[in-house]
Parts: C-alpha cells; structure tokens; sequence
C-alpha cells in the first residue's frame, strides 16, 4: 500500500488498511471495512471523514484524482462493518461522476458520498 507522505495521510492509510474489496465490475466496485476503535470520534460515531475517504479510495483508482466528495451523512455507524457501493455514473473525457451508498450491518443506508474524480488525459 502506497502511503502519503504527510502526517495525516499515514494515519488515512493505517485506518483503511483493514479494507477489503467485495467485488469489482465495470463501473462498480463494493467493499467492507471492520469498525474499529480508530474510526471513531470522541462519541463512540465512525467519523464522518472516514466515509468520505473511503468513497475517494474507491473511485480514484491509481492515476485519477477526486476533485469534489460531497458526503450526506444519514445516520451513524457504531460497530460491525461498514459497506460502501460504488457506482460510475458518468464517464465523460476528462472527469467521471460516482455515486457511494455507505451502509451498516443490517443494510441501513448511513451515508451518500458524491465523488467528481479527474481522469487523466
């Protein structure tokens, strides 16, 4: 695994490095991640920041680049796993548009993440 050279983006990399990808198809990738006590804010949540750079790790692949992630935050995951579907929406020339449903254990739709990612020319 490839790890940023800041601070922060070590700490990122440690948190995901528990990530498992489920399945993979054209324009669709699916993947679980074990909550773990490192996921969570001060009140016991999975942190929100850890939704939106799960949807980012998901749709970037190796040379792209996301360039927007807005995440609607729905309810909280506190335990157990978290299931995040990823689907391509757009492919355009240059930039492609996927759409993340974040989900807990029993299937309940937690989070909606929103990633532009820049495709390189």
């Amino acid at each position: 695994m490839e790890v940023a050279r800041d601070g922060a983006g070590i700490v990122l990399a440690r948190m995901l490095e528990d990530l498992r990808i489920v399945s993979r198809g054209d324009g669709e990738v699916e993947a679980r991640l074990p909550v773990t006590d490192a996921l969570k804010q001060p009140l016991g949540l999975v942190h929100g920041g850890v939704f939106a750079s799960l949807a980012d790790r998901l749709t970037t692949g190796e040379r792209a680049h996301a360039i927007s992630n807005q995440t609607s935050f729905i309810r909280p995951i506190t335990q157990g796993a978290i299931t995040a579907l990823a689907r391509r929406r757009h492919q355009g020339r240059t930039t492609a548009v996927w759409e993340v449903d974040i989900t807990d254990d029993e299937g309940r739709l937690c989070a909606l993440v929103r990633v532009t990612v820049a495709q390189p020319g």
